[in-house]
């Protein structure tokens, strides 16, 4: 299996949610509002034998009136139309605000037409009774009713044979973690949830995952 990093850059974000351009080089942390964190937005995509997948879709920030999540699979040979699967841990815009995309501003269809999408149901649920600004409901109302879209409504399960999603209940209510099977690998991602040094299982599969980044 290839990992392959889609970095959409480093961003600081505050308790207003609004993810700020962070430049290392010239931006002085300290100017930005008390108590604002530093942040890596980082999609992967993952190539199998069977399937390119999406973990994760960013921003949803375009350049140049295009999704920044298209154009960083094309800066890595990747199409958008090849994606077959996304795989959602979770649905804070930084995490799913590229799973739509239209005109203006107005979302009217998924950004990935010859995928199916993956998302944990009650999360779903969650995100519009809580809604902006960790959520942009109008992106995810995409998600409730298309055919793209595979619900999922329990804590652990099996997509396709060799994908095991596992609802964690940490960072939001029904964050959930990927392991990809395949190949006699075995690849770990986990969003926002880090692992633990208790849990050694966990932790193997995110070196294995760290040794094929940066080998």
């Amino acid at each position: 299996m290839d990992i392959i990093p889609l970095s959409e850059g480093t961003f600081t974000v505050d308790k207003t949610k609004l993810f700020v351009p962070f430049n290392q080089l010239e931006d002085e942390l300290q100017k930005r509002p008390a108590g604002s964190l530093l942040v890596e937005i980082q999609p992967f995509a993952v190539i199998t034998s069977r399937d390119v997948l999406l973990l994760d879709t960013g921003l949803g920030f375009k350049r140049n009136n295009e999704l920044q999540i298209h154009q960083n699979l094309r800066g890595k040979g990747i199409e958008p139309s090849s994606v077959t699967k996304v795989l959602l841990t979770h649905l804070h815009k930084d995490h799913a605000g590229g799973i739509a995309e239209g005109e203006e501003g107005q979302a009217s269809r998924l950004s990935f037409d010859q995928a199916q999408y993956y998302v944990q149901e009650r999360e779903l649920n969650v995100a519009f009774e809580k809604g902006f600004p960790s959520y942009i409901t109008e992106e995810l109302e995409l998600l409730q009713h298309s055919t793209q879209v595979t619900l999922l409504n329990e804590d652990t399960g099996v997509i396709d044979g060799y994908i095991n999603y596992q609802v964690t209940h940490a960072h939001s209510a029904y964050h959930q973690v990927f392991h990809i099977r395949s190949e006699k690998e075995i690849i770990f991602f986990g969003g926002d949830d880090a692992p633990q040094l208790r849990n050694t299982g966990l932790l193997l599969n995110m070196t294995t995952m760290g040794k094929k980044l940066w080998n």
